[in-house]
C-alpha cells in the first residue's frame, strides 16, 4: 500500500495557453507531459484555472524531482453545460462517469468555460 508521504510535494512549474478545439486542452497537454519526460520528474498534482478574459488556461503542475520518473498525461472530458444550484448530485455524478472513462488517475481538476462547459482534466498515468 502506498504511503502519503509518497504524495507530498513542493516543486511546480506553470504552464498557459488557449484551449484547442472543442475545449480541449490541445498543445498545453503536450507541453505539460513533455516537461515531466524531459526533466524526469514525478508528477503529483495539477491545477487548473479558466480566465475568462483572455479565454486562456493556466496549468500548473506540482511535482518531485528526487524520486523515479514515470510518463503523465493530461486528459479532458467534457461535462457539458450545467447550472448546478446548491445541489451538487449531477455535477458528482457527471465526475464519476466521466472518470470511468479514463485509466490510471492520478489526480482531477474542473474548469468551467464563460460558456458554462463543466470540464474535467484528468492527469493519468501511462
Amino acid at each position: 500500500m502506498s504511503q502519503i508521504a509518497d504524495q507530498e510535494h513542493g516543486k511546480f512549474k506553470v504552464f498557459a495557453g488557449k484551449l484547442g478545439a472543442n475545449n480541449e486542452l490541445g498543445e498545453l497537454a503536450d507541453k505539460v507531459s513533455a516537461f515531466a519526460a524531459e526533466n524526469k520528474i514525478a508528477a503529483k498534482s495539477i491545477g487548473v484555472e479558466y480566465l475568462e478574459s483572455s479565454e486562456s488556461l493556466i496549468i500548473t503542475l506540482g511535482y518531485r524531482d528526487d524520486e523515479e520518473h514515470y510518463p503523465i498525461k493530461l486528459e479532458t472530458v467534457n461535462l457539458g453545460k450545467m447550472d448546478i444550484g446548491q445541489d451538487f448530485s449531477a455535477l458528482e455524478q457527471k465526475m464519476s462517469d466521466a472518470s470511468g472513462s479514463v485509466n490510471k488517475i492520478i489526480c482531477h481538476e474542473l474548469f468551467v468555460t464563460e460558456d458554462k462547459d463543466f470540464l474535467m482534466v484528468f492527469m493519468t498515468h501511462q
